[in-house]
């Protein structure tokens, strides 16, 4: 993978894929055994060369926020500006507690704070040596959901702002998309794709891409044309062709949007599992083959578990994979 400078790219994958090693390899914390490392055209990990992490320019916010708690916020994020002399170090200081919201509680200690509060220290302490890039692993895990999304937006901002790169670790894929221009799926313990976010949920390069990025189910199929299938919820046309000739046996995907109630449609499923989630309802759904897909309808329809409704597929985007893919 390669970031263009100001660029924010994000590492996705679901827990032990590795993609917390590989942010540690670019820290310089894990030795790398093949391929290499470079930051701005020069080389800082390969298996034969390693530069030291205190000597790459790399700035890292840690999941703990790793905070030293005998440091006031203030010292906490001069730590590393000891050769500044003390008008820069303050001015410094001073324009990264603003960039953060914290100039108010620049005196506080970091059990004195809340964890947002803690994790925008942590952030402006990893800004404050003005670095090449910046390191983000997984650093929203500890807070509340809407205060993930509230940060993962200030934090893309703030680098932006800076013009400061950056790589985000994370198994969360509405945060990698918040904060990310570019998105590595891992699968296989390799990125199988380096893409925007866009591209990744319209035009998946794998099964696996398609199935983790917006909780998607496969229904099998035929191909009728290069750009029509058949499948259990009728002949559906796209506005991609696909090179498989006619009667090719695919997979088609389908997401939780792509399903909606339809009081006038055939098809009919039973409700198998429900989750609620305010705006929508997230139904888990059997067709007469036993095949389960998912469908998020507005929560003022409110489905039981067991009953049978008609429902009708919406889509003019098709997302087909060869059957023994």
């Amino acid at each position: 993978m390669s970031l263009s400078h100001g660029d924010i790219g994000c590492l996705l994958g679901p827990s032990g894929c590795g993609k917390s090693t590989a942010l540690r390899a670019i820290a310089g914390f894990h030795a790398v055994s093949e391929g290499s490392i470079s930051l701005n055209s020069q080389q800082i990990s390969s298996p034969e060369h390693m530069v030291v992490p205190e000597k790459r320019n790399i700035g890292m916010v840690f999941q703990d926020y790793a905070l030293f708690p005998h440091l006031t916020v203030f010292e906490n994020i001069g730590f590393g500006l000891h050769k500044l002399n003390k008008t820069s170090r303050k001015l410094r200081i001073d324009r990264l507690l603003d960039l953060v919201h914290l100039t108010p509680l620049k005196n506080k200690y970091p059990h004195e704070l809340s964890g947002g509060q803690q994790q925008r220290v942590a952030l402006a302490r990893s800004l404050a040596p003005e670095p090449a890039l910046v390191l983000l692993d997984e650093p929203f895990s500890n807070l509340d959901t809407e205060l993930r999304r509230k940060l993962s937006i200030e934090v893309r901002n703030i680098l932006k702002e800076l013009e400061i790169s950056g790589i985000l670790v994370t198994h969360d894929q509405l945060e990698a998309f918040a904060v990310s221009d570019f998105v590595g799926v891992i699968e296989n313990k390799a990125i199988s794709q380096w893409d925007t976010p866009f591209n990744l949920y319209h035009k998946p390069a794998t099964p696996f891409i398609a199935k983790f990025i917006g909780q998607g189910s496969f229904l099998p199929g035929t191909m009728l044309t290069r750009k029509s299938i058949r499948c259990e919820l009728g002949d559906i046309t796209g506005n991609r062709a696909y090179p498989w000739p006619n009667g090719s046996r695919v997979k088609l995907l389908i997401r939780p949007d792509d399903i909606i109630f339809s009081s006038d449609s055939k098809i009919k499923a039973r409700v198998t599992g429900k989750t609620f989630a305010g705006i929508t309802t997230l139904y888990e759904l059997k067709l007469d083959s036993g095949q389960l897909i998912k469908s998020s309808l507005p929560s003022h329809r409110d489905f039981q578990i067991d009953d049978t409704i008609t429902i009708d597929l919406v889509t003019d985007h098709l997302i087909v994979f060869e059957q023994n893919n």
